[in-house]
């Protein structure tokens, strides 16, 4: 009998060497690049892209209405001005970006389909080896580099985060989640339920409201909104005024922040009053007795991401008939539906479980330094972008309460005053380590739940690094603060430690 032939493994072409990779290429990525380009000249740089086009969460998520819920002013990044509306749809937002890639010539350095499976760092050699795949040939790829900068966001695209209900099996229509959105769905004229209570939600109701049979929107409990008109009133009379829309978008920008710094911090001063300004909006739109009952959340303000619903889209579509609100726990699926804790049963042809995504903690990526695996839980964080005992490593990880890209900029101007910094010290090495007075400090969960506590967070927790009581060791996810601060690290501090 013939043997049975040997399928070889692809042998990975032989190693790129660049002095930074940055890994991804979606708002994180692409700004990072821009400011390596900027700010460090000369520097030989690569970013590698799982997927086949740049933009990431703009890119992979293709629901219905998919749009932003921070506004342009402050999720732009800094140095590219913004001159539509402050909510923008995913294809204004891939658009923008496509413009900054063309306008600084950042082409050149994006390899797309580029899957990196693992992460090595040698200390003898002071260097990282990154190996992968590419998604289009199938080839194993090879990169090594000085400085890892992991830019790959946090969601982990391959799949949203689906609850097991009892019955699932059973019903004979079609779920579907957000994040895998299949374009064959049709909707006409079809009874849809939609799980969640988030900004999915806020934003595939209204966009397929008009569409359906019915709409409804079933919910474990309440969350906060803030329904406006989706402009700027300040932008529109700079505009008026013919200012330079450099200096509208950096003016306006600073108005935001502002505004967002006192929401956030009425959040905690005064929550009764800034709960009945946000619940008094959406009374606007609603009866005191549907906000009562379906839009009055059991938590404060900011301890879980506020929506903004623009010009009222969401509760425009309820008023007209067109979507409805159910608060209740789900008991199980049926052949028709879902079975409620009520006692009630919801019948859909389609169900939508905007419930969520999965964490994704550095890409999924498998880490060894110096021949161990890197469990991230075992590391302390400084300030959310660096990692005890993990050398040559940034990560940018945004905020919650404010824009993700203003930490995007923060961390840039960080990561290229580092590398010019340890070119000036002839430091081939550099790793944060805690200092004597951080000693018997005690370690704690990444976020404090209290703070903030969204589900996809508290499911990964115990994956994400510790954090200290010290601000230096926590993300505090206080913009308002690092931007003063982070600027003002001194690089030369007892925590950081070069070789």
């Amino acid at each position: 009998m013939a043997e049975a032939a040997t399928v070889a493994k692809p042998a990975a072409q032989k190693a790129e060497h660049f002095d930074v990779v940055i890994v991804g290429a979606g708002i994180s990525g692409v700004g990072g690049a821009y400011h390596l380009t900027t700010q460090c000249p000369g520097t030989r740089f690569v970013v590698l892209e799982a997927l086949e086009n740049f933009g990431g969460t703009w890119w992979m998520h293709r629901y219905p209405g998919i749009r932003s819920d921070s506004d342009l002013y402050t999720f732009g990044y800094r140095f590219k001005p913004w001159t539509g509306t402050p909510i923008a749809t995913a294809d204004e937002i891939l658009k923008y970006m496509g413009e900054v890639i063309e306008e600084n010539d950042l082409g050149k350095h994006i390899r797309y389909g580029h899957k990196i499976a693992s992460a090595t760092w040698s200390s003898k050699d002071n260097v990282w080896t990154l190996e992968g795949v590419r998604s289009d040939t199938g080839e194993a790829v090879r990169f090594t580099a000085n400085f890892l900068w992991m830019c790959q966001g946090y969601y982990r695209h391959s799949e949203g985060y689906t609850p097991e209900w009892k019955g699932m099996e059973r019903f004979k229509g079609r779920i579907v989640h957000p994040q895998t959105w299949p374009e064959d769905l049709n909707l006409k004229g079809k009874n849809v339920v939609v799980i969640g209570s988030g900004a999915t939600t806020a934003t595939v109701v209204p966009a397929i409201a008009g569409e359906c049979g019915h709409v409804t929107v079933l919910q474990r409990s309440p969350t906060y909104f803030i329904p406006a008109r989706n402009e700027n009133e300040l932008a529109n009379v700079l505009r008026e005024l013919e200012i330079d829309e450099t200096w509208i978008h950096e003016i306006v920008r600073r108005k935001v922040l502002h505004d967002q710094a006192l929401l956030t911090k009425r959040s905690f001063t005064e929550p009764e009053v800034l709960t009945k300004e946000l619940l008094d909006a959406v009374r606007a739109y609603l009866d005191p007795e549907e906000v009562a009952k379906n839009f009055t959340p059991k938590y404060r303000p900011w301890q879980q991401r506020i929506a903004f619903v623009p010009d009222g889209d969401l509760f425009q579509g309820i008023r007209a008939g067109k979507a409805s609100v159910v608060t209740d726990e789900i008991e199980g699926f049926t052949e028709e539906g879902i079975l409620l804790r009520s006692g009630k049963t919801l019948k859909a042809d389609v169900i939508v479980t905007a419930t969520g995504f999965n964490l994704s903690v550095l890409g999924d990526i498998a880490f060894v330094v110096d021949g161990k695996p890197l469990k991230f839980n075992d590391t302390v964080t400084y300030r959310g972008m660096m990692f005890t005992g993990v050398p040559n490593m940034v990560w940018v990880f945004g905020y919650f309460r404010a824009s993700w890209t203003l930490r995007v900029d923060l961390l840039g101007d960080f990561v290229c005053r580092l590398l010019k910094h340890m070119k000036a010290k002839g430091a081939k090495r550099v790793e944060v380590a805690l200092r004597p007075e951080d000693k018997n400090m005690p370690l704690l969960a990444w976020m404090d739940p209290d703070n903030f506590n969204p589900g996809y967070l508290m499911r990964s927790m115990h994956l994400l690094p510790k954090r200290g009581d010290k601000p230096e060791w926590q993300h505090t996810q206080d913009y308002w603060r690092e931007k003063s601060e982070i600027p003002a690290i001194d690089l030369d501090g007892a925590e950081f430690v070069y070789r």
